[in-house]
């Protein structure tokens, strides 16, 4: 029953598109009748009435010699069988009738169409010729085909072949400044601005630069102390008591330690013991390069600080992150690490490239996907925080492994089938075991072998359950107007 399914289907298809190609051609029932013979093992191309045909326009058929009419190119004669092959056309006897743009209409009478009203042709139930006889080695869901009829079919064939499938991602995301790049500017005394430097949100800082300045009666008394016990350290350097020596530079490093805990730099520290002279105010340096993100929501010269004051949000630009929604059932493929490539809506052709830095270990509730934090470069800093983006990260998915383009496989219910292509119009159809899949290609783990050519013209496949239904309704037609006591078939596939 599986073998005859598999033959009758594929008759029905060819049949069906033979039809739909010759429709708009003013001899299409002709060439149409011709075609259904053929592939239902009928012939009338006997001796005694031989038909003639247009190499270039196949649809021409004539019962004499002469020019085409649609382009005078000499008519040849199509080819014949033995008389004792042949199935007499005009037997009526079970004979069903069908609609050339309705196929699943069928009766046991001629007349016209119901849904179109267009005159019924003949169906033979005899597919004698869809398939050789079983003899041990040829298969029953092998169909052969006039090669003449492949052409006008768009039949397309492809190898086998071995190659690695790749599985994309994509998603979108918005940028993010890298948490690691952020540095927050108080200060760790209490003190008065008295004069600010820079004054607003996204204005750009350097390494060193100066941000304010800042007058703390703690900062006058340190640098005093500081002053005082380098003095006092220099007077007992050659000190005959070598403990007051060490007790003296002790000191020294006691005060520099305490200016270095308050941010003064080292270089300020240096400034300060050239010149021996105290500082009213110290300069507060901003400690990266990068940009103003936040601001002290007010003026900051004359304010009074305390160390609980955040006065400036600072970030280095040089890497910032994407963060991006992955589906369920794409988190088991994303790595740490995996390349990822980013593009702006705002900048077409250009790509920023980026690695997987964090995968989120939590879903959303609401949206079942899990958070992607992706790093990437940033050294010209055009990128900023809350821009949105397109994300694509791709994954191997299974490497050197037979693939199939996605078109050509046949899914049916739990069956994935493909048409093999033998050459000479001969085609059987084999059902596949099928792996992983990504970019066009299916990965093929059983059925077929490395070199077959499989048929991957979509105008020669089935892709959708009802077309398939429908051409089981027409094959157990057939059947039972042939009179074979066969099973009864189902509304279901058989396996």
């Amino acid at each position: 029953m599986k073998n005859t399914f598999f033959v009758g289907l594929v008759s029905f298809i060819l049949g069906t598109m033979l039809t739909v190609l010759l429709a708009a051609n003013p001899f299409h029932w002709t060439a149409l009748h011709r075609a259904n013979q053929w592939l239902n093992g009928e012939t009338v191309a006997q001796s005694e009435s031989q038909l003639w045909t247009c190499p270039m326009h196949p649809e021409v058929l004539e019962k004499e010699p002469g020019n085409c009419p649609i382009c005078a190119m000499k008519l040849t004669p199509v080819k014949t069988v033995p008389k004792a092959e042949t199935s007499p056309i005009n037997d009526t006897k079970n004979q069903l009738w069908t609609c050339g743009m309705h196929p699943q209409v069928l009766q046991d009478e001629p007349g016209f169409c119901p849904i179109c009203n267009m005159k019924l042709t003949p169906v033979n139930a005899d597919n004698s010729n869809a398939h050789e006889h079983d003899d041990g080695n040829s298969s029953s869901s092998v169909v052969r085909i006039d090669p003449s009829f492949v052409q006008n079919f768009g039949i397309q064939s492809a190898p086998v072949e071995r190659a690695d499938i790749p599985f994309t991602v994509r998603t979108v995301g918005y940028l993010k400044y890298d948490d690691r790049q952020v540095s927050w500017i108080n200060t760790k005394y209490e003190g008065w601005i008295e004069k600010a430097y820079v004054n607003y949100v996204g204005e750009p800082v350097q390494k060193g630069q100066k941000l304010f300045e800042i007058y703390s009666p703690q900062l006058v008394t340190t640098q005093k102390e500081y002053l005082q016990a380098l003095d006092y350290s220099e007077r007992m350097a050659n000190s005959q008591y070598p403990e007051i020596a060490r007790r003296a530079t002790s000191l020294v490093e006691s005060a520099r330690q305490r200016l270095l805990y308050w941010d003064i730099s080292d270089s300020q520290i240096a400034a300060l013991e050239q010149s021996r002279a105290v500082n009213r105010t110290l300069a507060v340096t901003s400690p990266v390069n990068g940009l103003v993100v936040e601001k002290m929501d007010q003026a900051l010269e004359g304010m009074h600080v305390t160390p609980s004051m955040n006065l400036y949000k600072l970030v280095d630009l040089s890497t910032i992150w994407a963060e991006v929604e992955i589906f369920e059932n794409q988190v088991q493929r994303i790595r740490t690490g995996q390349s990822a490539r980013i593009e702006l809506p705002y900048e077409p052709g250009k790509q920023y490239r980026g690695r997987v830095r964090f995968i989120y270990p939590y879903f959303d509730n609401k949206t079942r996907t899990m958070r992607v934090s992706i790093e990437l470069p940033n050294p010209k800093g055009k990128l900023r925080a809350d821009m949105y983006a397109d994300v694509t990260i791709d994954i191997p998915s299974a490497e050197n492994v037979l693939t199939v383009p996605e078109e050509s496989v046949i899914h049916s219910g739990k069956r994935n089938l493909v048409v093999i292509d033998q050459g000479d119009g001969t085609f059987e159809v084999k059902e596949v075991v099928l792996g992983a899949n990504g970019n066009g290609l299916w990965e093929v783990q059983a059925g077929i072998e490395e070199g077959d050519r499989i048929v991957i013209s979509s105008q020669f496949l089935i892709d959708s359950e009802s077309n398939l239904q429908e051409a089981i309704q027409k094959m157990v037609s057939r059947v039972s107007a042939s009179g074979e006591d066969r099973a009864p078939a189902t509304t279901g596939h058989q396996h």
